[in-house]
């Protein structure tokens, strides 16, 4: 039997730096529809879910993966994590894809080759992702796991940014997890596609508007390097903000105690 795919993209309204942008428009439509979108398209996806939060505020996303056809769970605000196990509680999968709302960019083709690494590995690794290191633009990331993993990094994760980011607790722990990577021949790493404050959001623009200005069809990672050969100063509009500020700055505001040992004893 042929494993069941469960692709979970996380959204919400109340981002930090970008307060409502999961709702922002971008060729007409908005930048979460775009996502989804891109995340049904991928090859060997059996259930696209969108992962929000219980908040008031959410009930638009809600609403929106509703008008697509697409399931939604609602969950902690905070614990993305929980959120995510609870999805997956009520969606069971084999194999669990995790994307993000912000990646408009997003290339169904470079999803696909994650997930078919992971299957390809037969049961031998726990996680296998394009960002570890990331050598793909930042907007492609693309993270599968199995649910057993999942429900390991739900039970023992206590530090509010492994809670918050769902899969920092299984890349630190390469010890106690089995990861792969898939790199991409050439590095691009630097290219940034991601949509974290206003000037990501007007270059996201400008590339639909010049690739697909009905907001209809999916381009991919290909197209959007050849518009930038053609267009260099395109990425001026959001060049130097670093790849995973947010992750930063939760990791900033843990707690310095050590990890609590079996018991809730601390070393």
């Amino acid at each position: 039997m042929a494993a069941r795919v469960v692709a979970v993209v996380q959204a919400r309204l109340g981002s930090t730096r970008l307060p409502g942008k999961a709702l922002e428009e971008i060729a007409g439509r908005p930048m979460l529809a775009h996502v989804l979108a891109r995340a049904s398209a991928v090859r060997g996806v059996d259930e696209v879910v969108l992962a929000t939060t219980v908040k008031s505020e959410d009930d638009a996303l809600a609403a929106l993966a509703r008008r697509l056809g697409l399931p939604c769970t609602r969950g902690s605000v905070d614990d993305v994590l929980d959120r995510f196990y609870s999805t997956l509680l009520s969606y069971p999968a084999d194999v669990v894809v995790r994307l993000t709302g912000d990646c408009p960019l997003l290339d169904p083709r470079v999803v696909a080759l994650v997930i078919d690494a992971y299957l390809r590995s037969a049961g031998a690794v726990d996680y296998v992702s394009n960002v570890d290191p990331p050598t793909y633009p930042d907007g492609l990331d693309t993270e599968v796991f199995s649910p057993q993993a999942l429900e390991r990094a739900w039970r023992e994760a206590w530090l509010p940014s492994d809670r918050e980011h769902v899969t920092t607790y299984i890349r630190n722990r390469r010890h106690q997890f089995r990861l792969a990577n898939v790199a991409n021949d050439d590095d691009l790493s630097a290219h940034r596609w991601v949509v974290d404050t206003e000037a990501d959001l007007a270059f996201a623009r400008q590339v639909y508007s010049s690739l697909d200005g009905s907001g209809a069809g999916i381009f991919c990672m290909a197209d959007v390097l050849a518009l930038l050969r053609q267009r260099p100063g395109l990425e001026a509009l959001n060049a130097g903000i670093r790849r995973n500020e947010g992750l930063e700055q939760s990791k900033a505001r843990d707690p310095i105690e050590s990890e609590p040992l079996p018991g809730g004893r601390t070393e």
